[in-house]
């Protein structure tokens, strides 16, 4: 069912559920990805399924693996990568609507 989701346009596999003011994205990673510095204007939270995500933030790595969660904030500088085949589900909140609230 997932499958069947829309596909996230994006630099990694992804199906996307819409939400108000969110993204939840259901992402796989093969094994040797590597995800750039970047910035993006929404809150992120993500929860691991399966392998590990390596995750820089303020040049500190920090690993994650099934059940963790993870955050980052608003334009906060951040890259990825994952050595091992990893999934994850994925909460990108906008940003400017919880400053609304």
């Amino acid at each position: 069912m997932i499958r069947s989701l829309p596909e996230f346009d994006g630099a990694f596999d992804a199906h996307r559920l819409n939400a108000t003011n969110c993204e939840v994205l259901f992402a796989s990673y093969p094994a040797g990805t590597v995800i750039d510095p970047h910035t993006h204007a929404t809150e992120n939270c993500g929860v691991i399924t399966e392998g590990e995500l390596i995750l820089i933030v303020d040049n500190q790595e920090s690993r994650y693996g099934p059940g963790d969660w993870y955050h980052v904030l608003p334009n906060q500088l951040h890259a990825a990568r994952f050595e091992v085949a990893t999934s994850e589900v994925e909460f990108w909140f906008d940003a400017s609507a919880s400053a609304e609230r």
